[in-house]
């Protein structure tokens, strides 16, 4: 069947929003990387690699947002797929029980990320807060901390915020994930007496592999963009534990107006959650299963 070359039209409004609103940006980036800007200088002095050259040798605090954030991605990207897959084993079916469970872990997922980091820094205040309130409740007082005020957990304490707010997404993806095995092989298994960690582990996880895959990228992704989250409740303090890619890249363009510098930060962001997504599906993905 032919095709008028005039359907090729109806792409162009799609490239043109993809041109403007995500091409012409990442070339502007790239493009000013290069150079000292500092967010208003029409003709913005060009300086080669020195800002690259700084980040990378030079800046401590970038090489500690660096390690803040994979701290934070490993905490969340762990914790979240484990989690979420226990928690979907054990909401399969569709009873109302399970889907009324369903429906509220998903709950915080559609509260804005602000909304969650005010909630929880009432929960972690460590002289009103209700989680130490309830560690003294139960004579656990030894366990009451100053859960993002010490230097030391504050990173992991705003990684389980991030899994509490988002596990409901990983939920809902495992479960359909499973509900799309077909039952049959459950049975003959089933039949053949396997036992429920057998068949789990011959049938189940090889079979969600590219549910797996799903989880820990966009778990990954999100982990690196949790910047509302982090700067509404610590804003990358205190000194500096809890800074990640993202809060640095605002502090040194809008704070210290080195929009140049902080182009060259936005690139290696760029680039290192690119590296990471790519190593994972290649890691993860299944030679039995057909993507």
């Amino acid at each position: 069947m032919r095709y008028s070359k005039s359907i090729y039209l109806f792409f162009l409004p799609g490239l043109l929003l993809f041109a403007v609103f995500f091409l012409l940006p990442l070339a502007e980036t790239v493009f000013y990387s290069f150079t000292s800007w500092d967010g208003y200088t029409v003709n913005p002095p060009f300086t080669g690699l020195k800002n690259y050259t700084r980040l990378i040798v030079n800046d401590s605090i970038f090489h500690q947002s660096f390690w803040n954030n994979a701290k934070f991605m490993l905490f969340t990207v762990i914790l979240q797929t484990v989690l979420s897959l226990i928690l979907a084993l054990y909401l399969l079916k569709n009873s109302k029980a399970s889907i009324f469970f369903r429906a509220l872990f998903f709950f915080p997922t559609i509260l804005s990320s602000v909304a969650v980091a005010f909630l929880w820094s009432f929960v972690y205040d460590p002289s009103l807060g209700l989680l130490n309130q309830l560690l003294k409740a139960i004579h656990l007082d030894f366990l009451a901390l100053n859960w993002i005020g010490d230097p030391k957990g504050a990173i992991f304490s705003l990684a389980f915020v991030q899994v509490w707010s988002h596990i409901g997404q990983m939920i809902v993806l495992f479960v359909a994930g499973m509900q799309a095995i077909p039952a049959e092989l459950y049975e003959s298994a089933a039949l053949e007496g396997g036992s429920k960690w057998d068949i789990f582990k011959k049938i189940t996880w090889p079979l969600l592999a590219p549910t797996t895959t799903i989880v820990v990228a966009y778990t990954t992704i999100q982990s690196f963009k949790a910047f509302d989250l982090i700067f509404a409740m610590t804003r990358g303090g205190p000194n500096y534990s809890t800074e990640i890619l993202s809060t640095f890249i605002y502090h040194a363009a809008f704070e210290n107006y080195q929009f140049g510098y902080a182009s060259a930060a936005s690139v290696l962001f760029m680039i290192l959650i690119g590296v990471l997504t790519f190593i994972q599906f290649k890691l993860l993905r299944s030679n039995n299963v057909t993507y």
